[in-house]
């Protein structure tokens, strides 16, 4: 998320805004803390959901203190969330978390919110060419996204960053959950394995597209019909992404929980899937967060943090402050 990703101004342009940018509480917050710490970055990253006045003070305290006007919060993770949702309701951060033994849930919840974010950044992606598009090569009038060239490369960039997670995303889904849920009955998954066949040079394509409209001559005839084509493409790629996550939502996924894993081996699962997406896991994390709402997001972090170890969730985490 970043502290620049957070809030936006009157001037960002349509494909920067991200899901909670009308932050507008100006609350006095102080968090003090090891900055070094996943408890302290933990709740850094919550609070900059909170407020846009919120101040640093690194300790060397392990254990993060918050104070909001006279009130001092201290005390576990999920603790300092919930007092904090009580003093800055807006946005709410707290979910309702699995009685413990339920650990199968963990891993489905891990997808379905994989799944949240791309569907995010691909109806980002479908509002920037639509408006892309609308100008036929005209600018857009906000100074950082420069040239109109300058924005296809951008938008370039943001496809190529979305195509990874979710290449990453189905490799995952392939090299772990698959072939867990294939162990209890062989062909269980074969039509979600052809459909990620079958989308993989779709989106390879669209990214050849992309490469195309960005060395022809902005505003002429080729590169208006070129970003009409790359809109379709888009659009039915998004259409056809929803179609095809809500059919493993409603027809594998929920298999996971007949498999009755130890909460042992559950973990296990899940940072295998972790591990296997390296890219989302480093590098893109901060735009894969982005798609995420608020309550979303911490979500994530705590099924993070649940199985890997603290120094790699720190660094995770780093990258998003």
């Amino acid at each position: 998320m970043g502290n620049c990703n957070c809030f936006t101004n009157s001037k960002q342009a349509m494909a920067e805004i991200a899901p909670y940018d009308f932050i507008k509480s100006t609350t006095a917050v102080q968090l003090s803390g090891d900055p070094t710490s996943s408890s302290t970055l933990y709740i850094h990253f919550a609070l900059l959901y909170k407020t846009r006045a919120l101040q640093f003070a690194p300790s060397d305290d392990p254990q993060p203190v918050v104070q909001i006007g006279s009130e001092t919060i201290s005390g576990t993770r999920e603790m300092m969330i919930r007092l904090i949702d009580v003093k800055l309701p807006q946005p709410p951060l707290v979910v309702m978390v699995e009685e413990e033994g339920e650990t199968a849930a963990l891993v489905v919840k891990m997808v379905e919110l994989q799944h949240r974010s791309v569907v995010w950044h691909l109806e980002r992606m479908v509002r920037w060419s639509d408006d892309l598009v609308t100008r036929g090569g005209r600018r857009n009038g906000d100074p950082a996204m420069g040239s109109e060239r300058m924005e296809v490369k951008k938008f370039q960039k943001s496809y190529s960053q979305l195509l990874e997670v979710m290449v990453e995303h189905a490799q995952m889904e392939e090299r772990v959950v698959f072939p867990l849920l294939e162990t209890a009955e062989r062909g269980l998954c074969k039509a979600a394995n052809e459909e990620h066949g079958r989308d993989l040079p779709i989106m390879n394509g669209i990214k050849e597209d992309i490469k195309s409209i960005a060395v022809l001559d902005t505003g002429s005839h080729d590169y208006r019909e070129a970003l009409r084509n790359l809109s379709t493409r888009l659009r039915s790629l998004l259409e056809h992404s929803k179609e095809h996550f809500q059919e493993e939502e409603r027809d594998v996924l929920p298999l996971m929980e007949a498999l009755e894993l130890s909460k042992e081996q559950e973990l296990r699962v899940l940072e295998q899937c972790f591990n296997v997406m390296q890219g989302t896991h480093s590098d893109l994390f901060s735009s894969f967060i982005q798609g995420l709402l608020p309550r979303e997001a911490m979500q994530y972090l705590d099924l993070i943090m649940s199985c890997k170890e603290e120094k790699l969730v720190a660094s995770m985490l780093h990258r998003i402050i």
